[in-house]
């Protein structure tokens, strides 16, 4: 899957118009930032992991990382983030352009509560050069999400 599925899937709701697509790279939440000139802690990321076997989507806020204490007290297993190649082929889009929208059959996709401090944020869009702005009760709707979860901890500052 890619852009094109992102595309079709979004047609559906009449909101494929609203999808970006820049001529830089959008594959990390910085360049994401930087295209879309807004602060990194907007970036909806999606991260892609096994529960057990079953393939998970977790979308958090571009300035967090998943807590393990929390992640395994949710979960019962430890964090395991899939293989690069294992995205693409368990998820559906390769990494870089991983998001909530137009997934594999099977893959069951939670939202972190990082992201409910903000009005609007930009997931990607099946491709390392897309986003989408989305208010947060479009992306519940459009990612269609089993659970909010709090899987998540600040990233440390690094000393000045």
């Amino acid at each position: 899957m890619s852009i094109e599925a992102v595309r079709a899937y979004f047609r559906e709701y009449g909101l494929e118009d609203r999808i970006h697509e820049f001529d830089v790279s959008s594959a990390t939440v910085e360049l994401a930032a930087a295209a879309l000139g807004c602060e990194p802690c907007r970036i909806a990321k999606s991260l892609s992991l096994l529960v057990e076997d079953r393939p998970i989507l977790v979308v958090t806020a571009g300035d967090v990382k998943i807590d393990n204490h929390k992640y395994k007290e949710r979960f019962g297993v430890k964090a395991k983030m899939l293989s690069p190649e294992d995205v693409a082929a368990r998820i559906g889009h390769a990494v870089g352009g991983v998001c909530p929208f137009g997934v594999k059959e099977g893959v069951t996709t939670y939202l972190d509560v990082s992201l409910q401090r903000f009005q609007t944020v930009f997931p990607a869009c099946g491709s390392s050069n897309s986003a989408i702005e989305l208010t947060i009760p479009e992306l519940e709707r459009y990612s269609a999400f089993a659970d909010w979860v709090d899987v998540c901890k600040l990233r440390e500052q690094a000393p000045d």
